[in-house]
């Protein structure tokens, strides 16, 4: 496939973010613009390195196109698919062997502000951890959060596993915005005979009496119910709730998952009086951090063993 030039909006895009610190993807990867169905002059998009294997794309807009995915791209309708309630990326979380230089090259280039930290005291098991940095941008609707390993403990870190089964830095898990996750994952069920994800164990039955202390006046009993029977985590800030569960990782490796998530409260209005949801709402799950922490330890636990009977069994 044979390479096409750079359109003024990808060179001008890319060209600032090297300026400013970032590395360049150049030439454009190959085949790319042909996929996309992007043009010399038209809107344009920029690649430069984000962390490991994993590229950011510029993608701009000059005439105000209010675009749904990319260039090239158009909108199709389909009475016939099924509506999962999904609607976008709420955020891709990334694992790289240290976070403070990685977190400093991509702020330096973003102007991305820090939305929130974690440390293994906030996150950890007593056998492992991590430490954790979410990146955000002005508005908060895009967020890159990052993880680092924690070495000297009694296990090796799930992000260590991660990063070397990965081959290095790389995406973890993409978390996928629900407009109502408790019917997202009930047609998920619904369809799971014709192939899907396997999806974490639930928490413990008493992890759900806490629900109800912190969130019962926002969910329905029968709500919490539900979030109980499906195994849907629950969390509360200041500002909203947070409803999430993850998958367990959609290969054969300990490497990439996903998580569907709801964001609950912090509507506000626009100029236009329009209302609209604020970035970030309800946080990052801080109480929840733990929870899928132990998941993941206690998945890689079970993976061990299995490995081990399968080797004795040999």
């Amino acid at each position: 496939m044979s390479e096409k030039s750079e359109g003024p909006a990808e060179k001008n895009s890319t060209t600032i973010a090297a300026f400013i610190g970032a590395v360049p993807m150049s030439p454009t990867m190959v085949g790319v613009d042909e996929v996309v169905g992007v043009d010399d002059g038209d809107d344009g998009d920029g690649l430069v390195e984000l962390y490991g294997d994993v590229v950011l794309r510029f993608v701009s807009h000059p005439d105000g196109t209010d675009v749904p995915f990319l260039p090239g791209f158009e909108g199709v309708s389909n009475p016939d698919a099924v509506d999962y309630g999904l609607t976008r990326f709420d955020h891709v979380v990334g694992n790289v062997p240290e976070l403070a230089p990685a977190a400093a090259y991509v702020a330096g280039f973003t102007g991305f502000h820090e939305f929130a930290e974690f440390t293994t005291e906030d996150v950890g098991t007593a056998e492992s951890g991590l430490n954790s940095m979410v990146l955000a941008n002005n508005s908060e609707g895009v967020l890159l959060p990052l993880n680092e390993p924690v070495h000297g403990t009694k296990r090796r870190s799930q992000i260590q596993t991660f990063l070397e089964h990965h081959g290095g830095s790389g995406v973890q898990h993409i978390a996928v915005a629900s407009s109502d996750v408790l019917r997202t994952l009930r047609e998920m069920r619904a369809r799971s005979a014709m192939g899907g994800f396997d999806f974490l164990p639930p928490p413990l039955p008493k992890y759900y009496e806490g629900v109800r202390r912190i969130a019962g006046d926002v969910l329905s009993e029968a709500q919490i119910k539900e979030c109980q029977e499906l195994g849907v985590l629950v969390d509360r800030d200041d500002q909203g709730v947070l409803l999430q569960i993850f998958t367990k990782p959609v290969g054969d490796r300990p490497t990439l998952f996903l998580e569907m998530i709801q964001r609950i409260g912090c509507m506000e209005k626009d100029e236009r009086g329009e209302e609209y949801q604020k970035g970030g709402c309800g946080g990052f799950g801080k109480g929840n951090f733990s929870e899928l922490f132990k998941s993941i330890e206690d998945y890689e636990k079970s993976l061990e063993a299995k490995q081990s009977a399968a080797v004795q069994g040999s």
